[in-house]
């Protein structure tokens, strides 16, 4: 890779997108390419294809797609499956088409059987059924990692996979009806913080085992990934250490100052018992999470603050 190289980030507004974009302008790249969805649909194939025959870009990174929690990918199956498959299809074809060599596509880790064994390994990818609440989401993002193997099979391009695991940090959704676990969480001990510590209610029992990862990170990993040639086409993307949902509210009730009671609705899904990634595969490669996860939270904490308007703002304790 030469930092005057072309590289054109999908998604490079959202959070891991716009980590990303960081990450690469910090590394010295000076020809990073980006469109929001007003000016690019991702979802139309024709402008797509336009687009990047007429960019020519040396690398394309897939951060763009249509993410949500539990409520979401359960409320809206059709948009999950069918809106992810068109972007990352039109992406990963339109690449092709354009003679780009090098594409990094990134994943989820709920793309592994519900009941795979712990911690995740690559080779564990379609040996069992996926969890039904998200199942639609990941059916759509094996799609696009069996695509780029395909690639890298039929035609010797570098295209690589990554899977993150559960994702959070600066520019994250909070919105409650569609937010992931830890940002919902946050919000949740905030407001309730602000509202003189009342009760805050949590879905589930509180057991579930979930892993968490900076988005900072997942940026590097990202960098890492676009200047070395990796040898495998998939890889996991985590720290490898996780910890309770109850254990996760604790930390995130500290972080925010919060005294009240947690109040747990077992009548809400837990979702899948245990996901750990196994990440010794990409550490083997040579890069390794460094962000540890309280640190982490207070980091994106401080960004809630300051950035969700009209929220009172409380002491960090």
């Amino acid at each position: 890779m030469d930092k005057a190289d072309k590289i054109y980030i999908a998604g490079h507004r959202g959070m891991v997108g716009s980590a990303i974009w960081r990450a690469l302008q910090k590394k010295g790249y000076t020809r990073l390419v980006g469109r929001s969805s007003a000016e690019l649909d991702l979802r139309n194939q024709a402008d797509v294809y336009t687009f990047l025959a007429s960019e020519k870009p040396d690398v394309v990174i897939d951060a763009a797609a249509r993410v949500g929690g539990i409520l979401a990918n359960d409320t809206y199956p059709y948009q999950f499956l069918m809106e992810n498959l068109s972007i990352q299809n039109n992406l990963i074809q339109g690449a092709l088409s354009a003679g780009v060599q090098r594409f990094v596509f990134l994943g989820s880790s709920c793309i592994y059987p519900k009941m795979a064994p712990q911690p995740l390994k690559e080779d564990y990818l379609l040996t069992g059924p996926l969890e039904p609440t998200n199942q639609w989401y990941a059916i759509a993002k094996i799609a696009g990692v069996k695509l780029c193997e395909a690639v890298r099979k039929q035609f010797g391009h570098y295209y690589v996979s990554l899977m993150p695991t559960n994702l959070y940090g600066p520019f994250d959704n909070f919105d409650l009806k569609t937010s992931h676990v830890l940002p919902a969480m946050l919000r949740k001990f905030h407001e309730a913080s602000r509202d003189g510590d009342r009760p805050v209610e949590l879905w589930g029992s509180g057991s579930p085992m979930r892993e968490f990862l900076h988005v900072d990170d997942m940026a590097e990993a990202v960098v890492f990934a676009v200047e070395n040639e990796l040898p495998e086409h998939l890889y996991n993307v985590g720290t490898g250490t996780d910890l309770t949902i109850r254990e996760l509210a604790g930390v995130i009730q500290k972080v925010t100052g919060h005294k009240g009671e947690i109040l747990w609705d077992s009548g809400k899904p837990d979702g899948t018992p245990r996901k750990l990634m196994d990440v010794s595969r990409l550490e083997q490669a040579g890069w390794k999470a460094r962000i540890e996860l309280e640190a982490g939270i207070r980091d994106t904490y401080q960004w809630f603050l300051k950035h969700q308007g009209g929220l009172k703002q409380v002491k960090i304790t």
